[in-house]
């Protein structure tokens, strides 16, 4: 993981302190004097304006203008491999994603500006109850995970990287079309049955659909399947990117490249065309012998998107427990605790051997 190390202080105006963006407000406030200051907005019309993606080529060619590049300093994390960002006075710390201490590097990393952000909706204490109402249903957890839950439960607020990619793209497919109908068959017995067979012919085509803010984490420090659980997010709440949506949080700069994140998004896209091209099919059933799909007018953003989450050790191992900061949506690992699962099994053939022996009894 490599943290990138950035300031994103706003001191108060009354009393000089850290102002700290405020989840589901447009504003900074100050914890120690109370005072709060307004984020600047621009209007809707300007905003979706703003926001139009970039050119993929230009960016893959590194032919982007000067402005949407930043160079920002960066520290490595060796146990998991997450880009997160650090406040400048702090030159070590324990990574939000596994749990190790990592230590400050004084390298730069230049890359991609973030173009846009969702900010937190979800403060703290409400992703919090959000996180120990899933915790405590989980069976057979640990009980020093449940102790956790209770005790620290602390939350770390960060930002991670996305791309975002607009395609277009024509599929031109070959299959079969299966037809259901039904046979009157006689059996050994002499009864009849009705009998369910499939009547298959040859089946081609073309489709095409326009893929719209394709969501592709650009960081590999996270379970790429429990991130696209915390799904959908309300893509008509980006606002243009500000360090103020970040003062008080951190942000993890991206490690997956633009290339290698359009890669990942043609497999999201295949599931799509694969669904439209069993459609365009039609009939009861559908094979898909082949495809060939054709990539147009391709353009991304690179967004930050908010998550609550704590990383947690058992045993030697981090687990990580992730709330979707816009949503409050959870997902997570999770340690089992063996004995438990024993005593559970040992338990159940107990009542087991109880209800034989009161069988037994009875008869």
């Amino acid at each position: 993981m490599s943290i990138t190390q950035a300031e994103h202080r706003f001191p108060c105006e009354q009393c000089g302190a850290s102002l700290r963006f405020m989840p589901g407000q447009a504003r900074l406030s100050c914890a120690y004097c109370g005072h709060e200051q307004d984020i600047p907005q621009i209007d809707d019309e300007a905003r979706i304006t703003a926001l139009q993606s970039l050119d993929y080529h230009e960016a893959v060619a590194e032919s982007l203008p000067p402005s949407e590049m930043e160079e920002t300093r960066v520290v490595h994390c060796d146990t998991c491999g997450a880009d997160v960002q650090f406040e400048e006075n702090v030159h070590s710390a324990e990574c939000p994603f596994c749990a190790s201490p990592v230590v400050a590097d004084t390298g730069m990393n230049r890359h991609i500006k973030p173009h846009a952000l969702l900010p937190f909706k979800l403060s703290e204490a409400d992703a919090q109850a959000r996180m120990k109402s899933w915790l405590g249903g989980l069976w057979f957890a640990p009980s020093a995970l449940a102790k956790y839950a209770r005790s620290t439960g602390r939350l770390n607020g960060l930002y991670v990287p996305y791309w975002a990619f607009d395609v277009a793209t024509r599929s031109t497919y070959s299959g079969q079309r299966g037809t259901y109908y039904y046979v009157t068959v006689r059996g050994a017995n002499g009864k009849t049955r009705r009998e369910r067979r499939t009547r298959w012919r040859a089946a081609s085509g073309q489709v095409s659909r326009q893929f719209l803010d394709l969501l592709v984490m650009a960081s590999n420090s996270l379970p790429r399947a429990n991130i696209r659980k915390l799904e959908p997010w309300t893509m008509a709440d980006l606002q243009l990117y500000s360090a103020d949506y970040l003062s008080g949080f951190r942000a993890e700069a991206y490690s997956v490249a633009l290339p290698d994140g359009f890669e990942i998004a043609k497999e999201r896209m295949a599931e799509q065309i694969h669904a439209d091209i069993c459609r365009d099919i039609g009939g009861d059933e559908q094979r898909v012998a082949s495809v060939s799909t054709a990539y147009d007018d391709e353009r991304f953003k690179h967004l930050l998107l908010p998550i609550w989450m704590a990383a947690y050790r058992y045993r030697g191992k981090s687990y990580r427990f992730i709330v979707n900061g816009q949503t409050g949506r959870v997902q997570g690992e999770r340690p089992w605790s063996w004995p438990k699962i024993t005593g559970a099994v040992l338990a159940g053939l107990v009542l087991l051997a109880l209800a034989f022996y009161i069988a037994e009894l009875g008869g």
